[in-house]
């Protein structure tokens, strides 16, 4: 990506999606009521959601209903083999951003009445910073994300990459995101040294290890060692829940091969070696959708025909 078409499409994009994570997150789930009612769905979602304070994707069967052809858009592929991966797509995803819990409950439950007559919650979920950006597992988590101008390189469609397009697509991105749950009943009966072999990481400096196993989650996931390279921009956030709690696993990029990529890896599809992760850890949803730019402190719709 040119320096000129960095900056359009930055200039294009939600731009939440590019900052730092937040303090405090909260992602909300919602389904269409009617067919008939996703144009004043969309224009409404868009009058809503700024694209800084509040992020938003559309999922594959909303973009489908509209006849607007995404090229790259897909569902969210489903594994059942030495582990489960489930795929539970959903119509539209909302990360609301920000630094004080009960605010964003309160702009949740803003955004929930004003979508109301058209679109059903399905699913509300706090999120939260972990000492500085850890998983609730105590490793640091996104340590290989890009940085600086490869953030956008990365996460971004580019000018260059929607030349064959249909208008509105520079500076989208597609978001992966899945719910993880840990089981830390497990986790504590791992020695230190199994914790560090699993993740393939020393907790203690963040350090790699050389001597770590193929199924170590470093090995399996480590971007640059895939052709090409699979990179993607890492935004996941711990939560908690009752006596449950894990990551929520969000990542966003140019398009879903990257991701893939890593996921067939994870479930040993590529070589049989299934990522230790699985030992202590396991996905309770998956789903793709894409996040469409913004004109005006608004979401840029044009692409859909909205």
């Amino acid at each position: 990506m040119t320096s000129s078409e960095h900056n359009r499409a930055v200039d294009y994009a939600q731009a939440g999606l590019l900052a730092p994570l937040p303090p405090v997150g909260r992602y909300l789930t919602f389904s269409q009521r009617a067919a008939g009612d996703l144009p004043i769905l969309l224009r409404t979602l868009a009058a809503l959601a700024d694209g800084v304070r509040t992020v938003v994707g559309l999922g594959p069967a909303v973009l489908e209903q509209t006849g607007a052809k995404i090229p790259g858009m897909r569902e969210f592929p489903q594994y059942v083999c030495s582990v489960v991966v489930p795929s539970t797509p959903t119509d539209v995803w909302v990360w609301l951003r920000g630094d004080d819990t009960g605010d964003l409950f309160h702009r949740s439950r803003f955004l929930v009445e004003g979508l109301a007559p058209w679109a059903r919650l399905e699913s509300a979920m706090d999120a939260f910073v972990h000492r500085g950006g850890r998983d609730l597992t105590g490793y640091e988590d996104g340590t290989e994300n890009p940085k600086g101008d490869n953030i956008p390189e990365t996460a971004l469609v580019s000018p260059e990459m929607a030349e064959s397009m249909p208008r509105g697509l520079v500076g989208s991105s597609f978001a992966v995101v899945q719910q993880w749950q840990h089981g830390f009943a497990l986790w504590s009966q791992m020695s230190s040294k199994e914790k560090d072999l699993a993740i393939g990481r020393r907790i203690s400096d963040n350090a790699e290890l050389g001597d770590a196993p193929p199924s170590a989650h470093i090995k399996r996931t480590a971007q640059e060692r895939f052709w090409p390279p699979a990179f993607i921009l890492r935004r996941s956030m711990p939560w908690v829940e009752g006596e449950q709690g894990g990551l929520m696993f969000v990542a966003f990029s140019h398009s879903f091969n990257a991701f893939e990529a890593q996921l067939r890896r994870m479930v040993g599809l590529d070589d049989g070696v299934t990522d230790a992760l699985f030992q202590f850890a396991r996905p309770l949803t998956g789903a793709y959708f894409w996040c469409p730019p913004v004109q005006g402190g608004r979401l840029d719709l044009q692409a859909l025909g909205i």
